[in-house]
């Protein structure tokens, strides 16, 4: 199975539309990627060309992107491209679309606060119950301080 797996960053450039279908949520927005090259005579960075892609999300994933993006957000997406060509109306079309397996925003040009998506009750384990629940303390992520690791804002201990 040969695929074509990218990996684009650039900006929302349409709002995602959400749609509930047979077999499963479905959402699609598109992707502006421009390049930016430095340009010497100006001694500054200057806008190249500008590629849209349509990005298609599925399941979950359509779910959270039609929840958490918008317009303008600088995001991240992973996927199979996938380019297309028809006839419409006597014309020929080409499209390049990416079926997301990731969408993220772009941290390097802002912070988001991540929220865990909440998930279907399956009657098999309770929220309390959960890992990271209600019903359970939050496991200690912390290095001991007696194995030579240093915990920043910790109080020195003396080992012995």
């Amino acid at each position: 199975m040969n695929e074509t797996i990218v990996c684009v960053v650039g900006n929302v450039a349409t709002q995602p539309v959400y749609r509930e279908l047979a077999a499963g949520p479905s959402a699609r927005f598109r992707l502006a990627v421009t390049q930016r090259y430095w340009d010497r005579e100006k001694s500054t960075w200057t806008d190249g060309h500008t590629n849209f892609f349509t990005v298609w999300a599925n399941r979950q994933l359509a779910t959270n992107a039609a929840a958490s993006l918008n317009v303008g957000d600088p995001v991240v997406v992973q996927g199979r491209l996938k380019v297309r060509s028809d006839v419409r109306e006597g014309q020929n079309w080409t499209s390049a679309d990416i079926d997301a397996v990731a969408i993220g925003h772009d941290l390097a040009r802002g912070t988001a606060m991540f929220r865990r998506a909440q998930k279907p009750d399956s009657g098999v384990v309770g929220a309390a119950d959960a890992p990271g629940g209600a019903g359970q303390a939050e496991p200690d992520w912390e290095t001991p301080v007696g194995d030579g690791a240093v915990q920043q804002g910790a109080e020195p201990v003396a080992v012995t």
